[in-house]
């Protein structure tokens, strides 16, 4: 499996609109960060989980070629705003995309975007196939490739990471039961998101996030869904564990 981070930053990028901070202003490609998102090879499968804004930008800079399938965390605009532009693969393939989420950001989708859904559609516009992920306790299945959901809370949105293999990620969260805890051990990887240092009302802050990791001891761990505010990416890589690195975007992960 090879993961590529196609996007590491949090709803606003970095560098943010109009800041002139240390962090916005660096010169180090690795704080230069589209919003959060990931593309998984699995064997000949492509999967891209996410598609933010950015979502045109991150396939071109990959050059991603193939999609198999869609993944979807939550509703958030910065993890859906990119539908659209799946009608490249569509053209490209000639086949429908399959959308893998939970019903209830399904729903969303087919009111933010109807017209992909409208009973006559304006030619050119994309085509889906949705599948709703009905249970957070049991695999589902993507093209043969079995995915376990993790849940997990977003402030008091509950949303979904996702397991495949040894692999785990989760963002946009900032608490994690007892379930998904256990659900992460024994993993080689698990990306989590780690904002900032500061108290966030929905997301893991540096130290909580490390925190997590610590109790569920994978092999390797990245820090994804990162604001300006954390600080410099050589800066705060060298206060963590070596078995613990910022993602950065462009960054491929072999697991």
């Amino acid at each position: 499996m090879v993961v590529t981070f196609l996007g590491t930053g949090t709803s606003s990028g970095v560098p943010m609109i109009g800041c002139t901070c240390a962090v916005c202003r660096s010169l180090d490609h690795r704080d230069h960060r589209l919003r959060v998102s990931v593309h998984v090879e699995v064997g000949s499968h492509s999967f891209v989980i996410d598609s933010g804004p950015d979502f045109r930008q991150q396939m071109q800079r990959a050059r991603i070629t193939h999609l198999d399938a869609l993944l979807f965390t939550h509703e958030h605009k910065d993890h859906t705003a990119g539908l659209d532009d799946i009608r490249a693969f569509n053209f490209r393939q000639q086949t429908d995309m399959p959308v893998f989420a939970e019903p209830r950001v399904l729903r969303q989708l087919q009111q933010e975007f109807a017209y992909i859904f409208a009973e006559n559609k304006y030619p050119g516009v994309p085509r889906v196939t949705l599948h709703p992920i009905e249970r957070d306790d049991a695999p589902f299945d993507v093209l043969g490739v079995s995915v376990l959901p993790l849940r997990a809370m977003h402030h008091r949105l509950p949303v979904l990471g996702f397991r495949i293999g040894g692999f785990c990620y989760l963002t946009d969260a900032n608490h994690i039961g007892p379930e998904t805890r256990a659900q992460l051990r024994d993993a080689d990887v698990i990306v989590l998101n780690a904002l900032r240092r500061e108290e966030h009302i929905s997301h893991f802050t540096l130290a909580q996030a490390i925190a997590v990791l610590e109790e569920a001891a994978p092999k390797r761990a990245f820090l994804t869904h990162i604001s300006h505010q954390l600080g410099r990416h050589q800066e705060v890589e060298a206060e963590l564990p070596e078995w613990i690195r910022l993602a950065y975007d462009g960054l491929k992960v072999t697991v």
